[in-house]
């Protein structure tokens, strides 16, 4: 996927959340696990919660940064990655916690590589803060699904 605007790639982001969101459901229905599927409808409602604060963002953000343009932002085929990904019924919790880690730390590279190769310190600072509060939320989202295995 080539990107140009930054409003393109905010609804891209938006929209690998929903594909996100779509998988852990996928996933919920061939889970074996109760503890899996709570964990998964978990991050199913975490993902949702996340696509609505972008479209807010992007609804609120001064045009003079979304019509900020970019040369050469190549990112994978996320959609089809989510679509195609699989895991086993009998998947673990922490099986589901890896996968999720490893796509949400794919679109934060993506926001975070986007930010540094930026032109004005107005975007910079705007997408590193998107970044800042992402990886806030990560941290907070592993520790709810730690306190999950206490429970």
């Amino acid at each position: 996927m080539r990107i140009q605007q930054l409003s393109e790639l905010l609804e891209y982001v938006a929209n690998c959340r929903l594909s996100m969101g779509k998988l852990y459901g996928r996933l919920h229905r061939n889970a074996d696990s109760s503890r899996v599927k709570l964990m998964l409808e978990y991050f199913q409602q975490h993902e949702q919660h996340i696509h609505d604060t972008l479209i807010s963002y992007i609804e609120d953000a001064p045009s003079r940064i979304l019509d900020t343009w970019y040369k050469d932002i190549v990112f994978e085929d996320f959609v089809k990655r989510c679509v195609t990904t699989s895991l086993p019924a009998n998947m673990t919790e922490d099986q589901v916690l890896e996968l999720h880690l490893d796509l949400e730390n794919r679109l934060i590279e993506l926001v975070e590589k986007t930010a540094n190769s930026s032109a004005t310190d107005e975007v910079k600072s705007a997408l590193l803060d998107i970044v800042r509060v992402a990886k806030t939320q990560q941290k907070r989202l592993v520790h709810s699904t730690i306190r999950m295995d206490d429970i």
